[in-house]
């Protein structure tokens, strides 16, 4: 494909377009990797313009990476969160790396290709590319995501970058905290996303969501530069550095991916938009570009992969400096340069339309007439020849880039010569050249070693180059192109010295003025105004030739441009060299003829600038045919010389004496610097010690005076907290008396509160006794008035079986008749006779019996006003325990009631049996039995009156005058009997009552007694207030 327009890379798989998600960049630059939704994994060489499949995920791919230290190992981080390892030419899984719990977004590779950081959202984790190990994990704050991990090149360094705008940089192998990037206060908050780093590590750009980018050093650690891009970017999706291959790592231009899918290239010293890729309708999604610089690879939109040339990306702005260049057009100069006018556009540089490839036209060169000497002489090693290969550069501009390598060695006609190469690199390290990574720092380590090496054997076979500062711009170029063969790449620049180089150490140390005096002279032939200008500026060759043959042209030129050029060098007389020289600055005469400045002229010659580069060699090649012989370099420098084989040629062009003794020179201020670093060394151990001492007595002394110090505070302290205390305690006295007479009112207030307890307490007791006694008493009235109805209702039985007493005595009254009539007449006369003496003797029982109560009542009152306060008690108790007793003996006289009503049924029974067995017996014998029965049957009724006679059953009566007898006896004594018995009843009741009320009246009369002691002594003992418990309890 053509590196001058853009390769669109399409592939499909049944019917349907593969989108392609990420691309990755080997080392050399030539080929990528590139993965598609599918998992599909392929590699596309660039330079063979082919592409083939190498793995076969199975699902889609979130990174890459493809500069490990195995050139044919890659990284793809996966889908399902795990990074595999493939080997791209045998297809086979390498290794399976799992730890992640997100999607890995980033994969960055350590330069020596033996570490890789992975990173997510997350986290980010280090990985050992040896041992596929993880050796170390970053985790966060789940407010804080991770925007991005990654290595700074030419440094063990790492940077991370979070969500919050933090930039931390930490040591790799111990992860220490080397520095924190300060978040700006100032200015609106950007919210870092996209991050790129030069190559030489020094210059960090950082964009997110705002069309600013912030420009860090990170050798100051400090924000040098804020960018704004124009106002169609609202934000910043990927930032990415274009590399030069003669800038010493330090790019000038960005690459800025905005929101609308364009890619926009600027230079962040002049802030110039230089060109853009993409478009609105054709927009890119992602940017990836190759370590060499050589080429951009854009994702687009659609999924198609472009890939952009960058010499064709960039011919068209290499100009010099916009505000003090301009470019005249329209025919000749105008001397007037008072109307010319410089305007600054921040337009892109539109490119040419040019063609899609280059057609390869195939010449048969023949063999032109000339003699067999002319021939050999132009024989070069490898079967090459000279002449041909001078036309077929002449014919196409410069030699195929895949024979190019092989081209330079037969032309310089290089020996090879391996044992004397490695007497020159097993003298080491020239003193010279130590400290070179820090005047030339190189990003890739093993670029800085193979041009340290070069160096020091260059020193180590002539002692001049380790004296010559310029000989590292002069050997860069070809270290870079021959890094993986330092033979060559040291007799390339030994070739380069001996022939394009004569004549350059003459004037050592100062610059060849021999051959600046040649290109001015040639300068002067053909371009006098041009030199008058140079002249009027003030501008020698110094500054405008030597600049150009130092660098060897690597300043001015871009790799292709710069690869070109040597082509026709290597093919033409040393003194080529040095038209080219004039050439570039006849062909840049224009903006020459602006410049009045010596900054001016000191920038353009150490920038590249703007030129057609098959016009300055046309150019050259004019000069060289029409300059005249007494001037022309041909003269003065000898023709091309090729390096001897087996040892190399003695090179002592040079005053030996100056580099001898700037050696010797070199040597003694060496051992006098190390002589100085050893006395400083000490004067500053010694200085050390002594500030150390003067330290520690400063210390000491202000020690003292902080202690002297601190003792007069201490005791005013004291002081002061002795009189706090005294007051403390006076105020603690006063609080105490205070206290003491609160405890002394909160004692009497418990005091009474105490008596007024007890008091009420002795009035609940009281209470609950006058409850107590009152439920007593209506039990006792329930009790006595359910015994009454009890009595009743055996009355009520006594008065139905006496009925049916009476109606089965009438009977037998019927029955007898008329028979006993008279004779129960004359006996009820005579028992109505007795029972009146019985009633009468009855009646003074009961007298004698209710006097002898009322003097035990009034007895009981002597001993109760007698002893009241120790009897109380024991008079509650009998009270009770009398009580009990008259319900035990109210129990008992029922028993013997019942018992009675028994034996009288069982008499009453006899009796009418005898009666029915003696009914004919004779009648006096009948009267007489008759009688005895008739008055002890009243007797006994008379005693037992209040009880029934249940089951009994009456005598059967033969006579009239007996069943009239017994119908009186059993109508009149029961009557009277039931009576008095219940006369008897109500009197024992009418006492009950009559105690009661005593006992209440002697317990009222008790509890006013003890109120008024209560009230008359409050302050008695705890033995008198307690006295009246038993009559409480």
């Amino acid at each position: 494909c053509s590196r001058k327009s853009p390769l669109v890379i399409r592939t499909a798989q049944q019917a349907k377009t593969v989108r392609f998600l990420h691309v990755a960049f080997d080392t050399t630059g030539d080929s990528f990797l590139a993965g598609d939704h599918h998992g599909n994994i392929y590699v596309f060489d660039i330079s063979r313009n082919r592409f083939r499949l190498v793995q076969k995920t199975g699902q889609a791919c979130t990174a890459l990476a493809f500069n490990l230290r195995r050139t044919t190992e890659f990284l793809v981080a996966l889908a399902d969160y795990s990074i595999k390892c493939f080997d791209k030419d045998t297809k086979q899984l390498v290794s399976w790396m799992r730890g992640h719990e997100g999607a890995v977004s980033s994969i960055s590779v350590h330069s020596s290709g033996r570490y890789a950081i992975t990173t997510s959202s997350d986290t980010a984790q280090l990985w050992d590319l040896d041992t596929f190990q993880r050796k170390r994990k970053l985790n966060i704050r789940q407010c804080v995501g991770i925007q991005r991990v990654f290595f700074l090149p030419l440094s063990n360094t790492i940077l991370s970058c979070f969500s919050d705008d933090s930039i931390f940089a930490w040591e790799s192998d111990t992860l220490f905290c080397k520095y924190q990037l300060p978040v700006p206060e100032s200015g609106p908050r950007i919210y870092y996303k996209a991050f790129a780093v030069t190559r030489d590590g020094k210059s960090l750009a950082a964009g997110g969501r705002s069309n600013l980018l912030h420009l860090w050093c990170l050798d100051s650690r400090q924000l040098v530069r804020v960018l704004q891009m124009p106002s169609q970017v609202r934000s910043v999706r990927q930032l990415e550095f274009l590399p030069d291959s003669f800038d010493g790592g330090a790019s000038q231009t960005l690459g800025v991916l905005s929101q609308d899918g364009v890619m926009r290239f600027i230079n962040i010293h002049t802030c110039k938009l230089l060109f853009h890729m993409g478009s609105h309708d054709d927009a890119i999604t992602a940017v990836t570009v190759s370590p060499n610089g050589r080429h951009v690879v854009a994702i687009m939109d659609n999924g198609s992969i472009n890939v952009y040339s960058t010499q064709s990306l960039t011919q068209e702005y290499n100009k010099p400096p916009a505000p003090r260049v301009a470019v005249v057009t329209g025919g000749e100069a105008d001397p007037d340069f008072s109307n010319l006018k410089v305007k600054v556009r921040s337009d892109v540089v539109q490119r040419p339309a040019k063609t899609s490839g280059r057609r390869t036209h195939t010449k048969v060169l023949r063999a032109p007439a000339g003699s067999m000497a002319e021939d050999k002489e132009n024989e070069l090693p490898a079967g090459l020849n000279k002449k041909r290969l001078v036309a077929l550069l002449k014919a196409f501009g410069e030699y195929p880039a895949k024979y190019r390598m092989f081209v330079w060695r037969s032309l310089l006609c290089l020996p090879e010569n391996h044992a004397a190469y490695s007497s020159l690199t097993d003298k080491g390290l020239h003193s010279a050249y130590l400290t070179l990574h820090e005047k030339y720092p190189i990003k890739s380590h093993k670029l800085q070693r193979g041009l340290q090496r070069v160096l020091s054997a260059l020193a180590h076979w002539a002692a001049i180059f380790g004296e010559t500062e310029y000989l590292p711009l002069v050997a860069f170029p070809f270290v870079k192109l021959f890094q993986n063969n330092p033979l060559l790449c040291f007799e390339v620049v030994a070739t380069v010295i001996v022939n394009w180089c004569q004549h350059w150490f003459e004037y050592f140390p100062n610059p060849p003025l021999n051959i600046l005096s040649m290109a001015e002279n040639v300068l002067a032939h053909h371009d006098k105004e041009l030199l008058q200008h140079l002249v009027d500026c003030g501008i020698t060759s110094q500054l405008y030739v030597w600049p150009l043959l130092e660098t060897l042209f690597s300043e001015v030129l871009t790799r292709d441009e710069w690869l070109r050029l040597f082509d026709n060098v290597f093919s033409n007389h040393p003194s080529f060299l040095i038209m080219a020289c004039v050439a570039y600055i006849t062909c840049c005469r224009e903006p020459l003829l602006l410049c009045s400045q010596k900054q001016d002229f000191e920038y353009f010659f150490h920038h590249r600038n703007n030129l057609d580069m098959g016009a300055m060699i046309k150019e050259a090649y004019r000069l060289m045919s029409s300059t005249p012989a007494d001037i022309h370099p041909r003269t003065m420098l000898s023709d091309f010389t090729p390096l001897s084989r087996g040892q190399y040629p003695v090179f002592n062009h040079y005053p030996e004496f100056i580099v001898e003794y700037q050696s010797q020179e070199r040597e003694r201020i060496r051992l006098q610097e190390m002589e100085y670093l050893r006395e400083r060394q000490e004067v500053s151990a010694l200085h050390a010690d002594c500030l150390r001492r003067q330290a520690e007595e400063e210390a000491y002394y202000a020690q003292q005076g902080l202690l002297q110090q601190a003792e007069d505070q201490r005791r005013q302290i004291l002081a002061q907290e002795e009189e706090k205390l005294t007051q403390q305690r006076t105020k603690l006295a006063a609080m105490k008396r205070e206290l003491k007479v609160k405890e002394l009112q909160l004692l009497d207030a418990a005091r009474r509160r105490f008596l007024k307890h007890q008091q009420d307490l002795r009035a609940s007791q009281i209470q609950r006794l006058d409850q107590e006694i009152r439920r007593k008493m209506d039990l006792r009235e329930r009790e006595t008035a359910t015994a009454v109805q009890d009595l009743e209702v055996r009355q009520m039985e006594l008065e139905a079986q006496r009925k049916l007493l009476e109606q089965q005595l009438l009977k037998e009254q019927e029955r007898v008749g008329q028979e006993v009539q008279e004779e129960v007449e004359v006996r009820t006369r005579r028992a109505e006779r007795e029972e009146d003496s019985f009633r009468e003797l009855l009646h003074n029982t009961e007298t004698d019996l209710q006097a002898l109560e009322e003097s035990l009542a009034e007895a009981c009152q002597l001993g109760l006003e007698s002893d009241w306060q120790q009897e109380v008690a024991e008079r509650l108790d009998q009270v009770d325990a009398e009580q009990e007793k008259k319900r035990q003996r109210l129990a008992e006289v029922h028993r013997q009631t019942l018992a009675q009503e028994d034996r009288l049924a069982d008499t009453l029974r006899d009796v009418a049996g005898r009666k029915v067995r003696n009914e004919q017996e004779c009648a006096s014998s009948v009267e007489t039995n008759s009688v005895s029965f008739c008055s002890d049957g009243q007797r006994q009724v008379r005693i037992r009156a209040p009880c029934s006679t249940r089951g009994l059953a009456q005598q059967p009566v033969t006579t009239s005058s007996t069943a009239g007898s017994n119908m009186v006896c059993l109508n009149s004594p029961s009557a009277s009997e039931s009576t008095s018995t219940n006369f008897s009843l109500d009197r024992g009741r009418a006492q009950l009552d009559s105690s009661e009320r005593e006992l209440m009246k002697d317990i009222r009369e008790l509890r006013q007694k003890l109120a008024a002691r209560a009230r008359e002594a409050g302050s008695v003992s705890s033995r008198s207030v307690q006295s009246p418990s038993p009559v409480s309890q």
